[in-house]
């Protein structure tokens, strides 16, 4: 029998002021707002384990690219009652700055990375501006150093990190963007990262700006809804909605429960 896990999306920073196109290559004329842009690193809970998707970004980090951080990812866990050193794996989705950071606040776990990922942030399009903008070279000079560690494990398409966790590349807004479908009670979730930034990239078929690939992008919005079977278990990577549809979880932590059900579906009736 496959396992079924907890998925808790951790809250740590927020960027406000957002534009429109800031938010959507083609926006919608009739859009009169843009939204917020939260920043979440996530938590997946079961068979006596802990496993960490992406691992977020630092106060020297938000100070440099003047981003509001509500409290450091690792402070977060701590807060949820997690033990960031006892961790053993930890899903980096892609290597951007705000998913890779803090990669030295684990120093029991190992690394689960797509192949493409490691070759595109360490290779010739880095010396494209407009591409190495996401990257920090601290972060990915880092995860260098633990592959030589050999605490990377590295993922060439599809994979397992356990039953019923699996990873799928999608590429699009990084070549190596992989998402994780996690097995819960209420059917397989997607932590979608930033195959989609917003519900909105998603539904209108609207990518994010940020990308390396467009084709690949809008590919990675169907292998999603293939791989979750129903729009509401997808969770795009930086959607302030995410707060609004899911309970939020009482203690320290800025935490909402995605295995279970949103307070409203996205399904047409």
């Amino acid at each position: 029998m496959t396992p079924v896990y907890e998925i808790y999306a951790i809250r740590y920073a927020t960027m406000t002021q957002r534009t429109l196109h800031m938010n959507f290559l083609a926006p919608d004329s009739h859009d009169t707002a843009a939204a917020d842009l939260d920043y979440f690193v996530w938590l997946i809970r079961g068979e006596d384990r802990d496993i960490l998707v992406d691992t977020g970004f630092n106060a020297a980090a938000a100070k440099a690219r003047n981003r509001i951080l509500t409290v450091n990812p690792v402070d977060a866990l701590a807060a949820f009652g997690v033990d960031t050193g006892a961790i053993r794996d930890v899903i980096v989705t892609h290597l951007h700055y705000d998913h890779a950071g803090n990669l030295d606040r684990f120093p029991q776990a190992r690394f689960h990375l797509q192949d493409r990922e490691m070759s595109y942030a360490t290779g010739r399009c880095m010396c494209s501006g407009v591409l190495l903008h996401p990257f920090s070279a601290e972060d990915v000079t880092l995860m260098v150093r633990h592959v030589y560690d050999e605490r990377v494990t590295f993922h060439n398409g599809d994979g397992e990190v356990a039953p019923g966790i699996t990873l799928h590349r999608v590429g699009g807004h990084s070549d190596g963007l992989q998402i994780v479908r996690v097995e819960t009670a209420r059917g397989p979730v997607v932590l979608a990262s930033d195959a989609a930034h917003y519900y909105a990239n998603l539904h209108r078929r609207s990518p994010f700006p940020i990308v390396y690939n467009i084709g690949d992008m809008c590919e990675g919005w169907g292998t999603c809804e293939r791989l979750a079977g129903h729009p509401d278990r997808i969770i795009p990577g930086h959607d302030p909605l995410v707060r609004e549809l899911y309970p939020r979880v009482d203690g320290a932590a800025d935490a909402y429960a995605l295995h279970q059900a949103p307070l409203r579906s996205f399904a047409k009736e």
